[in-house]
């Protein structure tokens, strides 16, 4: 058996990415090196500990067709797009070796003229900025060590989507940090995804002593095994992207025609578990439809729409049915 494998993706689609990643950790080799190159089409790419309506400006994201995913390992939200590139190191846990797997960045760099070194436990840069952030994992028997590497993505997308005005949110949950960064194309005007990648490969093979044929991941290879389609699955789905949230808190308040309202709302695992409400409303009977519906609604714009206004015309009396409106339309905006 050879000691190395090397994987690459070129169909973009973070969560098959995240999804390959996940399963080549647990499902390849205990006692092989691997490495995995591969880019994501816009996206912001959360922390496991991370919140996503406090990290991301989420009607943005949708409004610019810009994907949320969330990874395994821990630390803070990125923006990834075309320009940058993904890297992936697995390891045995006995030769498991963080810097071992920096040098090999930063030789095939050398490779373009471009001096860059390790800052702290997890970043690298050039020049005095930041173009590479890690995060690691490890189990009993491998461990994993992923990153990225800044070539040309668009530094004017990150304060669009990882700023949102939503400091009145409290939450248990890791904040992201940011930092002075640069595309490395800023430094060596040649240097592309291709031809990183085809360095990096190259001082893999080096440093291991060992070559083999690349692997492309094609999105058909889900089809033909069943456990990764299982996996690509649980990292599209709500309550990966979303249930896995911290708990957090969210008041939220506004006045209407009809009175002033100021709701509280509980939120584990995406799902609305309790709320407070304080309102200068005449109408009890809303008031009660409110604490009544909303517990155990997931923290969606399609959920509170449901809870409230399809079940809102069942269970309220018609001159309340606006109240109604108004209030999933408060929440919607909130949660979107």
């Amino acid at each position: 058996m050879k000691k190395i494998k090397v994987y690459t993706a070129e169909h973009h689609n973070p969560w098959f990415n995240l999804a390959t990643e996940d399963w080549l950790f647990k499902q390849q080799s205990d006692r092989q090196h691997i490495l995995f190159l591969w880019r994501n089409k816009p996206c912001v790419v959360i922390g496991r500990f991370q919140n996503p309506w406090i990290e991301c400006d989420l009607p943005a994201m949708e409004r610019d067709s810009v994907t949320l995913a969330r990874r395994q390992s821990g630390g803070g939200a990125v923006y990834h797009d075309l320009g940058n590139t993904n890297f992936t190191f697995m390891s045995p846990i006995d030769d498991y070796d963080i810097q071992r797997n920096f040098s090999i960045i930063l030789d095939a760099l050398k490779r373009f003229d471009i001096k860059g070194e390790t800052s702290g436990r997890n970043d690298l840069i050039a020049d005095g900025k930041k173009f590479s952030g890690s995060a690691f994992k490890k189990n009993s028997k491998k461990a994993f060590h992923h990153g990225t590497l800044l070539i040309d993505a668009d530094m004017t997308a990150l304060p669009l989507y990882l700023t949102p005005d939503k400091e009145k949110l409290q939450s248990k949950g890791i904040r992201s940090v940011s930092s002075r960064v640069t595309n490395l194309k800023a430094l060596n005007g040649e240097i592309t995804h291709e031809n990183l990648c085809s360095a990096i490969i190259e001082q893999f093979y080096s440093i291991y002593e060992d070559e083999v044929e690349v692997v492309d991941l094609q999105t058909e290879f889900l089809s033909s095994h069943p456990d990764l389609h299982e996996t690509y699955e649980h990292y599209s789905s709500w309550s990966w992207l979303y249930g896995s949230s911290p708990h957090f808190s969210h008041p939220i308040s506004s006045r209407f025609d009809w009175g002033r309202i100021t709701l509280d709302l509980e939120v584990i695992k995406g799902v609305i578990t309790d709320v407070e409400i304080s309102s200068d409303t005449l109408s009890l009977e809303f008031i009660r439809f409110l604490q009544e519906a909303l517990p155990s609604t997931p923290y969606t714009p399609e959920a509170v729409y449901h809870s409230l206004v399809t079940e809102g015309e069942k269970k309220l009396e018609p001159s309340l049915h606006a109240m109604a409106d108004d209030v999933a339309a408060l929440i919607t905006k909130e949660c979107s």
